[in-house]
């Protein structure tokens, strides 16, 4: 129920009477969310991940994120890390680089490896493909890696259907698929972004084919630049639609752009839009098990209050990070971090493994 000092809308102080309830929100209910109080907000949002994860207990992972190249021909103007085939910095890592990588993440206790790069002009499926068994004759680590922009990509490149390219990566060694690349999953924001992009149908049919074939994905939300609020709740009411349709996606993680070096330009969302943004994620993705909290881009505090605000997992300690870095936020956590923060929040610290399956 809305706080008696609660300077809401009527329209908001229903939807939070129907979100502290556990009723499905409308779009236009979702939407009304952004004019509650942020207090009232939060209270509701932690209610809705109690009841989902009654557990003392929250979590995070230990994972690196290796960027195989920075050469992409998608030019987003919100990316400050792209860079053309030509440029003196463009960079692709050898198998042997990325395995000398990962082998350093395994001695620090990684289980889990991001790997995403750009939209590569020439380097063909059997590349990754290759790369992929590399990994997998090496390392125990899983191969959450990739994103669907990468995936629109290869299918192009190689002539191949979406699921046919997922179905000789999958083969190969990848295990699931992150949810990079979403950024906000509509058109208008796409066109003006990210013309040379996915659209963000193209986005969801990767989504739902890796789900056809039996691989988890997560699912993002980059937000904080052009869109509405209107255009946030367009996003998630299509994660939440295709999550009914194939129950797929393990987690939920939302960030907030970075505009330093961009050709966007323009300013950070703040941690009040980033917690309002978070809880009403929380409370209209209600068919989604895990929400992540972004200390990558948030910071180590605003995270830890994230854990009050529907989230339930810190995510990785991404021993390696290059793409946000690029675009100046340059956070750091270490699991004793990690733990640190949860612990100080009132929960016992657990790690756990890309399936949020905890480790002993």
């Amino acid at each position: 129920m809305a706080s008696s000092n609660d300077t809401s809308s009527p329209a908001s102080a229903r939807a939070l009477e129907r979100a502290h309830a556990g009723e499905r929100l409308s779009a236009a209910q979702a939407e009304a969310l952004f004019g509650a109080g942020l207090v009232d907000l939060g209270r509701a949002a932690d209610a809705a991940c109690a009841r989902r994860h009654p557990e003392p207990h929250r979590t995070y992972v230990i994972d690196t994120n290796i960027n195989y190249t920075n050469v992409c021909v998608s030019g987003c103007r919100f990316c400050a890390f792209w860079r053309e085939p030509q440029a003196p910095d463009a960079y692709v890592l050898d198998t042997e680089q990325v395995l000398a990588k990962i082998e350093q993440a395994v001695a620090l206790g990684a289980t889990q490896l991001l790997m995403q790069g750009g939209l590569h002009p020439t380097l063909p499926l059997d590349w990754y493909e290759r790369l992929c068994r590399a990994i997998k004759a090496h390392s125990p680590v899983r191969v959450h890696s990739l994103s669907p922009p990468e995936i629109v990509h290869l299918a192009g490149l190689s002539g191949l259907g979406i699921e046919d390219v997922l179905r000789r990566l999958r083969d190969a060694g990848l295990d699931s698929l992150p949810g990079g690349g979403a950024e906000i999953l509509c058109d208008r924001v796409r066109r003006a972004l990210s013309p040379r992009k996915c659209t963000a149908d193209q986005w969801l049919a990767v989504m739902r084919a890796a789900h056809a074939i039996g691989m988890p994905t997560t699912a993002t939300m980059m937000f904080g630049h052009i869109e509405t609020p209107a255009e946030r709740v367009e996003h998630l009411m299509r994660l939440r639609d295709l999550q009914d349709e194939t129950g797929g996606f393990t987690a939920f993680i939302a960030w907030t752009y970075q505009p330093l070096n961009t050709a966007l330009g323009g300013r950070a969302a703040g941690g009040h839009d980033y917690l309002r943004t978070l809880a009403v994620s929380r409370l209209a993705l209600d068919n989604f098990d895990n929400v992540q909290a972004s200390w990558v881009t948030q910071g180590p505090k605003i995270a830890q209050v994230a854990l009050r605000f529907g989230a339930n997992d810190l995510g990785g300690t991404t021993i390696e990070e290059n793409v946000v870095r690029a675009a100046g936020a340059c956070h750091r956590m270490t699991p004793d971090d990690m733990a640190h923060l949860i612990q100080d929040a009132g929960f016992e610290p657990r790690q756990r493994d890309t399936l949020y399956r905890l480790i002993e």
